[in-house]
């Protein structure tokens, strides 16, 4: 069973989510919030697989809970999708610094929802390649930022050339096809260079990767 939080200052929005997710027989809706200082209290009470959040609320803002949702080692298994009305934008990129696993606009069909959830739930980032490029062009097309990605050095070639791919939106079998090995040592490659870079989930390994340099954005 997916326990899902679910946190926005719009009850109606929030009651909509909460009629299509509690449909699904795999997938629960354990609390609702309407700010983000209530979304944090409630994440450590239930300790739920996914935290659906909007970006801009009152008194704590969805930025700020995530932050402190992903500094609270009790809660290392939540992954945090963050909501927004805007598409892309500055708020999307400071959420996924913070910790989110990925962001969704809030005029999602219901079937795309219901699969990011799932998505979300097993631990992959919410970045499809086409995302991840707007993400980079944007956002992430500057110097490298000092201190960020200390742990390079560490990396082992093949952990180098998996975070590189990662970082361009690939799947695990899309890598490993790439690498020419298994999904399975794909994974253990990704999630070694994980613990390495201290990056909480996937979407936080994109950010690493193209802050600390370790890849250039494309042109176009």
């Amino acid at each position: 069973m997916i326990r899902v939080l679910l946190v926005d200052d719009q009850p109606l929005l929030r009651s909509g989510f909460r009629a299509l997710l509690d449909l699904e027989d795999d997938i629960e809706v354990v609390a609702e919030a309407a700010d983000g200082m209530e979304g944090v209290a409630l994440a450590r009470q239930h300790v739920p697989d996914i935290v659906l959040i909007d970006i801009r609320m009152p008194v704590v803002d969805g930025i700020e809970a995530t932050r402190r949702i992903a500094a609270d080692p009790t809660l290392d298994g939540v992954h945090v999708v963050i909501l927004t009305n805007y598409g892309l934008d500055e708020y999307v990129f400071d959420a996924l610094r913070a910790g989110a696993a990925g962001f969704l606009v809030k005029d999602i069909v219901p079937q795309d929802l219901l699969h990011a959830v799932r998505v979300a739930a097993r631990g992959d980032a919410l970045l499809a390649p086409s995302i991840t490029r707007k993400l980079i062009n944007r956002f992430v097309a500057q110097p490298p930022h000092l201190g960020a990605g200390t742990g390079l050095k560490e990396l082992t070639n093949r952990e180098r050339q998996a975070v590189v791919l990662v970082a361009h939106g690939l799947s695990n079998d899309q890598i490993a096809d790439r690498m020419v090995i298994s999904p399975l040592t794909a994974k253990t490659h990704i999630n070694r260079a994980m613990a390495k870079l201290r990056a909480r989930d996937r979407a936080h390994l994109v950010v690493l990767a193209y802050e600390s340099g370790l890849v250039a954005p494309r042109n176009g």
